[in-house]
């Protein structure tokens, strides 16, 4: 299958599309405008009723990957057959490993991870084309890659993010890079991370998201000055964002009298317990829980918030933040932030520069820069001016996907290379 046909970039993802990986699609997008053939594979269909207007642009096909292995078993099986006669040592190889894997730690996704990847090789990797996979997320995504890239002979890379870099067996991570024929991912912090556990020298580039700035543009009007001050967080509800630590530094708001609403857009598992506390602090009547919005209504909460915050914090597990797209693009809405000083956060919000933060968990120091950014206009002028300066330098999606096709155009394929025909770079 190397080196033969059309050049095929074949991204697997956990799910496609996902409201709260917008800079997915948009990488996808920008690949495809770029000059790439990009085809789907996503192991899930979407768990959400909307998606993002940059998703109907996408012109890739989408082969979807049975969720769970019973009711499709019919299914995986044959194609497992079917993918075993056509490449019987590169099927074996992948067994091998899987059975390796599975004793070491045994767990039904790593059958079922298996069965997907031969599923992969049969119904998204058709004769007569030079596939490169490339996967998004270290942990499933890269495990289904991985063993789909032994059973076709087609070249595996994948993009690392967050949870599934630091909460993942560092030995088992090791493997993975020491597999892929490079390794990106999106924060300078984990580009030390992943060298340092390279067991071969495979390459790392650190790449960063980035953001459409056509789209979140700040030049527009800001609110005014003075209270009511309307306050924004769009983040998942889950631990790592530290939202408990935020309800409990506007609680201190509230008790110096400040007159303010919260407006709070995302989902997650800590709904219902954020609320509670929410009500416990006497904060039920300011804060309002919208759930996941599409871009076109969160555009507008960043038009009229005076600031944004988020209390990210490091899990006991490892789990933590790499530098969260929403921080880029309240930024570069002109909205100034208060944040915490976590993981990769300092590489965009750097204290007194772009951004004012504090130590995790520290829900003081969290309300008392809130009222500074609130009360010192010319201190709020500085950051966010300085910000909006970096998010254009750095976080600039176009550019940013420009960097990782630049990549894939000199790494991707089998030679390597065989992408950069017809790229427009």
């Amino acid at each position: 299958m190397a080196g033969k046909g059309k050049p095929v970039l074949v991204m697997v993802l956990k799910g496609y599309p996902r409201i709260s990986e917008t800079f997915i699609s948009n990488e996808i997008l920008l690949l495809e405008s770029l000059g790439f053939t990009v085809r789907i594979v996503s192991m899930r269909k979407p768990r959400e009723d909307f998606s993002h207007a940059s998703v109907g642009r996408i012109r890739a096909e989408v082969v979807y990957l049975p969720e769970y292995i019973l009711p499709a078993l019919p299914r995986l099986l044959a194609a497992n057959v079917g993918t075993a006669l056509a490449r019987p040592r590169g099927w074996l190889r992948a067994a091998g490993l899987m059975l390796r894997h599975f004793f070491q730690s045994p767990k039904s996704a790593t059958v079922k991870h298996l069965l997907q990847a031969g599923l992969l090789c049969r119904e998204a990797l058709p004769p007569g084309e030079s596939p490169h996979l490339h996967a998004h997320f270290a942990h499933s995504p890269t495990s289904v890659a991985m063993y789909a890239g032994l059973m076709s002979g087609a070249p595996v890379s994948f993009t690392g993010h967050a949870k599934d870099v630091w909460t993942q067996n560092p030995a088992r991570l090791a493997e993975k890079i020491g597999r892929a024929a490079f390794v990106v991912t999106c924060t300078m912090a984990n580009v030390a991370y992943l060298k340092k556990l390279s067991p071969n020298g495979t390459p790392v580039f650190g790449v960063y998201h980035g953001i459409d700035l056509s789209l979140f543009d700040g030049n527009g009007t800001r609110p005014a000055q003075g209270p009511p001050y309307r306050l924004l967080t769009v983040a998942r509800l889950t631990a790592k964002k530290g939202l408990d630590t935020v309800l409990d530094a506007l609680a201190v708001l509230a008790g110096q009298g400040i007159d303010f609403t919260y407006d709070l857009v995302g989902a997650g598992e800590d709904r219902d317990f954020l609320a509670r506390q929410a009500a416990r602090l006497g904060l039920a009547d300011r804060v309002r829980f919208h759930g996941a919005l599409p871009h076109e209504q969160v555009l507008e909460l960043y038009r009229t918030a005076h600031a944004f915050v988020i209390g990210c914090r490091v899990l006991p597990n490892g789990d933590r933040d790499g530098v969260p797209n929403v921080v880029v693009e309240a930024m570069a809405m002109g909205v100034p932030v208060a944040a915490t000083d976590v993981s990769a956060l300092p590489e965009l919000a750097r204290d007194g520069e772009t951004a004012l933060t504090c130590p995790p968990g520290d829900a003081k120091a969290l309300a008392a820069n809130l009222v500074r950014l609130l009360t010192d206009p010319g201190l709020r002028d500085r950051l966010t001016g300085a910000a909006r300066a970096v998010v254009a330098a750095e976080f600039d999606n176009a550019a940013n996907t420009r960097r990782l096709a630049a990549i894939f155009a000199k790494q991707a394929g089998s030679p390597p290379g065989i992408f950069a025909a017809g790229l427009a770079l």
